[in-house]
């Protein structure tokens, strides 16, 4: 991923109901800060806008010198509810009140409150356990451990793939990264577990095949058979799209890990609690998981993943066997909490599809207005990307996907940092609570940010 620049730049200033730039971008009085960062921290760390964030309302970033900016990151995907909701607020300082700050595994009441209510919102909560975490790679390791030890217990060491695929994220650690299907990411490994196998994923641009025979063909390929597979494990959406899988291959797929005894794994760490429309991503394709992968937006704001799932898989271990330190720690616990009454209350995910209808209608009017750069538009609810390729081909162009991305800053529209196979894709996914008025104005703002850089 390229640096941003941090060459203050005198820019247009801008005055409007949501936004206001006063100041050169990124602000001279910031560089001190970016620099002792660069002393103290990991390149790895400086990957995003230069923006220092100093107080952030609803779907608004401010920063301390005046500027605001219209946000299309929510954290990436975590603030679903919008930023520093007083509820959330709220319900963290009645826990600090309480004096509970920190109780490993040891119970404490909210625990048991939000198991339930995650309970809830699964397909079939009667035969549901849940398991809490603190981050999506987490939850995500969880979830390869857990299939591969049900297959293992219940079928023998046979069953030992875990099939996956090609573009996908589920993480930066060794078993998301496994799993993952971005060769870039996995070159530090050198030799990695062969039981980890890819396939081409059908969203229809990067790969043009969207039928189930070519997930079967290229399994026959590597010489796996169905009796040999543990799991097989997606992203609900891909997030380097974002790339939705057909409805009907969502079916087959689910029909061939049923017939088969596979343990099926669905990764909502980006795409769940109303994201796209639905509370989950996996009910646009009328698909029931036996595992569901979940964080991010699980609380709007603070460290807080999940594993929901069958429980005779989630059973399988013993007590004390599959822990971790802060999971269920009190202070996300009451954050999760107070997020999920919100979305529920103020149906947050019918919102996010009903703002869909009016922000990806803009969207592909702009993609029509420069198809030879902007090659290829998904979205569904309140996420969406476009994928910046050079002129006429479908090869990604991921300097001009940076310099729309600069651009959108300078105007105070704050995207993160362009994401995809190659740093091509400007991905779009504003808080769910972000006013009809701000999502028109920000979407014009970034016609205009494309229009400068494209001409």
């Amino acid at each position: 991923m390229a640096n941003y620049d941090l060459t203050p730049v005198d820019v247009p200033r801008v005055e409007t109901k949501y936004r206001t730039i006063r100041t050169k971008i990124p602000v001279p009085e910031s560089i001190p800060i970016f620099e002792a960062l660069r002393t103290s921290e990991p390149q790895s760390m400086m990957g995003q806008p230069p923006v220092v964030w100093h107080k952030a309302e609803d779907f608004i970033i401010h920063d301390k010198w005046g500027n605001r900016w219209i946000d299309w990151s929510s954290c990436v995907l975590v603030a679903n509810a919008g930023h520093g909701r007083p509820e959330i607020k709220d319900a963290l300082k009645s826990i600090i009140s309480q004096g509970l700050v920190a109780s490993y595994v040891f119970v404490h009441e909210q625990r048991a409150e939000l198991c339930g209510m995650l309970r809830a919102l699964a397909p079939d909560p009667e035969t549901t356990k849940v398991f809490l975490l603190s981050t999506g790679s987490e939850a995500t390791e969880n979830g390869i451990k857990l299939a591969k030890t049900y297959a293992l217990e219940k079928y023998g060491p046979g069953r030992k793939y875990l099939v996956s695929f090609q573009n996908a994220f589920h993480g930066r650690t060794m078993g998301a990264q496994l799993a993952g299907g971005m060769d870039r990411q996995k070159t530090w490994m050198v030799d990695r577990d062969p039981t980890f196998v890819q396939v081409p994923f059908p969203d229809g641009y990067k790969n043009e095949d969207t039928s189930f025979n070519l997930f079967l063909s290229i399994l026959k390929e590597n010489g796996i058979t169905p009796d040999e597979i543990a799991g097989v494990m997606t992203e609900s959406y891909q997030g380097v799209g974002p790339d939705f899988l057909p409805v009907e291959y969502a079916k087959q797929l689910e029909g061939f890990c049923r017939e088969n005894g596979i343990v099926t794994i669905f990764d909502e760490v980006q795409s769940g609690f109303g994201r796209t429309g639905k509370m989950f991503c996996f009910e646009h394709y009328g698909v029931k998981p036996d595992l569901i992968c979940c964080g991010k937006g699980i609380s709007s704001s603070l460290p807080i993943s999940a594993v929901i799932g069958r429980d005779d898989i989630m059973g399988i271990y013993p007590p004390g066997a599959m822990t971790s330190t802060h999971s269920a720690s009190p202070l996300p616990v009451a954050a999760a909490i107070a997020n999920l009454k919100i979305l529920l209350k103020e149906n947050l995910a019918e919102r996010a599809a009903r703002m869909g209808e009016i922000l990806m209608p803009r969207l592909g009017r702009i993609q029509k207005k420069h198809p030879a750069r902007l090659g290829c538009l998904h979205g569904k609810g309140l996420v969406a990307g476009i994928q910046v390729v050079k002129p006429g081909t479908k090869t990604p162009d991921p300097d001009t996907a940076m310099a729309i991305n600069t651009a959108c800053v300078r105007k105070g529209l704050l995207m993160f940092a362009p994401v995809g196979i190659a740093g091509e894709c400007l991905k779009i996914a504003p808080p769910l609570t972000i006013a009809e008025d701000a999502l028109m104005e920000s979407a014009q703002v970034f016609e205009e940010a494309i229009d400068e850089v494209l001409g």
